[in-house]
C-alpha cells in the first residue's frame, strides 16, 4: 500500500464538554469496506504528538486512521475538573459514541498508546458488534509500583527549565491542567486499586499486544495481564530493547506488525502467544 497517495482533513466533534479536533488520514483508492483504525493517546499526547505514525498506519494498512484530541488536551476545548478513578473507562461510554455518530463510523479497530491502551480495551469491551480489533501498546493494566515511580520522575523532570515549556507547545493554556490530569491522577490514593480486569474478559476480538522490554512506566506483567485476561484471539509481542513509544522508537516495525495482524482478521481465530 506504499504507493497510496493520502488526504489529511480535520473535523470538530460536538460534544457536552465542548469541541474536539479530529484528524483523518484516508489514502487514496483504499477499500472502503476495511474499518478504520481510532487511535488513543496517552496521558500528555493529541493528535500532533502521534507525529508521522497514523500517516505511516494509513498507507501500510490502506485504511481510515483517525485520532482525535480529548477533552482537555490539544485543540480540543479546556478542562477545569480533575479527573476521578473511573476517567478511563469514560472514554468509551461518553466520547466513542459521539466519534462514530458524526464521522460515520460503523465498524472500527481500536489502537491505545499508554493509558489510551486501557480506553481501547474499554471501547472493545463496550462495543463487542462494532470493535473488529484491539490493539494496546504500553499500556497500563493496573497501577505498578513502576508506573508510579516513572511518574514521580517525570514530575521532577518537567521542574527543570524548558521541559514544561515544551509540553505547552501542544497543548497551550491547558498544558498545566494536562500534568496535573497525570500526575496528581495516577499518584492519588483513589487511583491506587484501578484496574483493567474487570472488563478485559468482556473484549472477544482479536487482540494484538504490543510492549517494549524496557518500558520505563510498567513492566511485563501489564502486556501478560491484557493478553491472559481477554476472551478472544491473541498476538503478544514484547519488543526488546524499546521503552514507552514503541511507535516513535521503531515506527515502520509498528506500522507493519499492527498492518500484519489487521491483514489476519478475515483468517480463522486461533489464539497466538509469541
Amino acid at each position: 500500500m506504499d504507493s497510496l497517495t493520502l488526504s489529511v482533513q480535520d473535523r470538530w466533534i460536538d460534544t457536552p464538554r465542548g469541541r474536539l479536533l479530529a484528524r483523518i488520514w484516508q489514502p487514496a483508492g483504499a477499500d472502503p469496506a476495511l474499518a478504520p483504525v481510532l487511535l488513543f493517546h496517552d496521558s500528555l499526547g493529541c493528535v500532533e504528538l502521534w507525529r508521522s505514525f497514523p500517516e505511516a498506519l494509513a498507507l501500510s494498512s490502506g485504511r481510515r486512521v483517525v485520532a482525535y484530541d480529548r477533552p482537555g488536551f490539544g485543540q480540543s476545548a479546556p478542562r477545569t475538573d480533575r479527573l476521578d478513578s473511573g476517567f478511563v473507562g469514560e472514554e468509551a461510554e461518553h466520547v466513542l459514541p459521539l466519534l462514530r455518530q458524526q464521522l460515520k463510523i460503523d465498524r472500527f479497530v481500536a489502537f491505545g498508546h499508554s493509558v489510551g491502551g486501557g480506553m481501547a480495551v474499554h471501547c472493545a469491551a463496550r462495543a463487542p458488534d462494532a470493535c473488529e480489533a484491539l490493539v494496546t501498546e504500553s499500556a497500563q493494566a493496573f497501577v505498578e509500583d513502576r508506573t508510579r515511580a516513572g511518574i514521580m520522575q517525570a514530575r521532577e523532570l518537567f521542574r527543570q527549565p524548558g521541559q514544561f515549556e515544551r509540553l505547552q507547545r501542544y497543548h497551550g493554556d491547558k498544558a498545566r491542567w494536562v500534568l496535573s490530569a497525570w500526575i496528581d491522577t495516577w499518584l492519588s490514593p483513589e487511583f491506587a486499586g484501578w484496574s483493567l480486569a474487570p472488563v478485559l474478559g468482556q473484549v472477544r476480538c482479536p487482540a494484538l499486544v504490543l510492549h517494549g522490554s524496557e518500558d520505563e512506566y510498567g513492566s511485563q506483567q501489564h502486556p501478560l495481564a491484557i493478553a491472559r485476561g481477554v476472551a478472544g484471539p491473541v498476538e503478544l509481542q514484547i519488543m526488546p530493547a524499546v521503552r514507552h513509544v514503541p511507535h516513535r522508537e521503531q515506527e515502520a516495525v509498528v506500522a507493519a506488525r499492527v498492518t500484519a495482524f489487521l491483514a489476519t482478521l478475515t483468517a480463522a481465530p486461533g489464539p497466538s502467544r509469541s
